[in-house]
């Protein structure tokens, strides 16, 4: 993995933690691919997006539990590596950034069967990055959403503070 990713904080025999901090900042200074691009494009390959930006700005904390399975592992390790050849694409000037899968992730079932398609990859390339999903595929609820708009711009769907003073009245 060290050869598509730069890892921090590797010992002196190349040896990590239980826990692995994957670089991206070299990658979004050539690319213009974020650490956000990343975690979202592995909810397309089944995989719950891993911490962002900790204990680094710019990385990703890949810190599996020992309930992983060597498949789980491999399965994972084969997406970022195939999410990593989505990259060269982007460095060779093939696609563009903006019109990657990983600008756009994560995609729906909604993506998948919309009669519109305006994306310079296919829907294939979408949905199924790997054949392995066809058999078995998590289908996120919603596409890519505004991280940090959400962060500051709150909003509580539950009863006012007033109606819980009410109730106990």
């Amino acid at each position: 993995m060290e050869q598509a990713f730069p890892v921090l904080y590797t010992g002196a025999n190349g040896m990590i933690a239980h826990e692995c901090i994957i670089d991206l900042r070299p990658i979004k200074d050539q690319t213009g691919v974020t650490v956000d691009d990343v975690a979202k494009r592995l909810i397309d390959y089944g995989f719950h997006a891993p911490t962002m930006s900790f204990p680094v700005a710019g990385t990703l904390m890949i810190e599996p539990t020992e309930s992983e399975s060597k498949q789980e592992l491999d399965r994972f390790c084969d997406a970022m590596l195939a999410i990593r050849a989505e990259i060269a694409e982007i460095e060779s000037g093939k696609t563009s950034h903006d019109d990657s899968p990983l600008a756009h992730a994560p995609h729906t079932a909604e993506d998948l069967v919309s009669d519109q398609w305006n994306r310079a990859y296919s829907r294939e390339a979408a949905v199924y990055p790997v054949e392995t999903l066809r058999a078995a595929k998590y289908w996120p609820p919603v596409g890519r959403v505004d991280n940090v708009y959400g962060d500051r711009n709150l909003a509580c769907s539950c009863p006012s503070i007033e109606s819980y003073r009410d109730a106990a009245e």
